[in-house]
């Protein structure tokens, strides 16, 4: 199925089951890609006999340091106020997290791009791998920060199902990234780990713990902020993801 074609039935998550999520989930074409990837890496790291130890570190540091690395990336860029200013990258940041916000339960925005994430799990993960253990351990890395991504990109989609979760581990993270989204986006920049949120001291259990946020929808693109840096207003016309100024009650 071609992304197009994914595109066209509209998947909104809040209107979806489970088993809705789990069959557009696995027919989204970057996700197949991302499990081709995975297979084929973990083929190469099989052949390239590597040591069965660093390869199993590889993967351990990969787990490890892969919320770090989705913390600041979510913290500093997808939440940075710089990328719209300029027009050479207003595009970008619309795509990978202004979208997103704007319209939280449509699975099409939700995805990270295959363009944009895979770049950055490679860069991430397979120099480290490489450090490790070699070729073996490059491809073993990469293979396993395609999977925690995988992982990332459903539990993501879960959180913004239409129904409360029987696992209090899922009711869990579901609440604190629904927080994240509606009530105030400057904290809890987790998907399924908040730790690096209590290290850096933006973490809120409950929406009492901090003041309602008016750019919880806009990421800070306000209709002044609009009139300034207008390529994001100009790409959002007449489509679902027009600039609004205050997250809706």
């Amino acid at each position: 199925m071609s992304y197009k074609t994914w595109k066209s039935q509209k998947y909104l998550l809040d209107k979806m089951s489970l088993n809705d999520l789990v069959k557009a989930y696995f027919t989204y074409p970057g996700i197949q890609v991302y499990l081709m990837l995975f297979f084929a890496l973990c083929i190469l790291a099989v052949y390239s006999l590597g040591r069965l130890a660093d390869l199993a570190i590889v993967v351990v540091v990969v787990i490890l340091v892969y919320p770090l690395v989705w913390y600041v990336l979510h913290r500093f860029l997808l939440h940075g106020r710089w990328l719209y200013k300029s027009e050479m990258t207003a595009a970008l940041w619309k795509r990978i997290h202004f979208d997103h916000h704007q319209n939280p339960n449509d699975m099409a925005v939700l995805f990270g791009g295959l363009h944009t994430t895979l770049p950055t799990v490679v860069v991430v993960t397979a120099p480290m791998g490489g450090l490790i253990g070699g070729l073996s351990g490059a491809a073993i890395g990469l293979a396993a920060g395609i999977l925690v991504t995988c992982f990332y990109e459903f539990c993501h989609c879960s959180q913004h199902l239409g129904y409360a979760p029987k696992s209090a581990f899922l009711e869990r993270i579901k609440q604190l990234h629904m927080a994240h989204h509606f009530h105030n986006e400057t904290g809890n920049y987790g998907i399924t780990n908040y730790l690096w949120d209590r290290f850096f001291s933006s973490y809120y259990d409950s929406n009492s713990s901090v003041p309602r946020s008016p750019t919880a929808r806009n990421l800070g693109y306000t209709d002044s902020e609009a009139k300034r840096y207008p390529w994001v207003a100009q790409l959002s016309t007449g489509s679902e993801t027009a600039p609004i100024v205050a997250a809706k009650n």
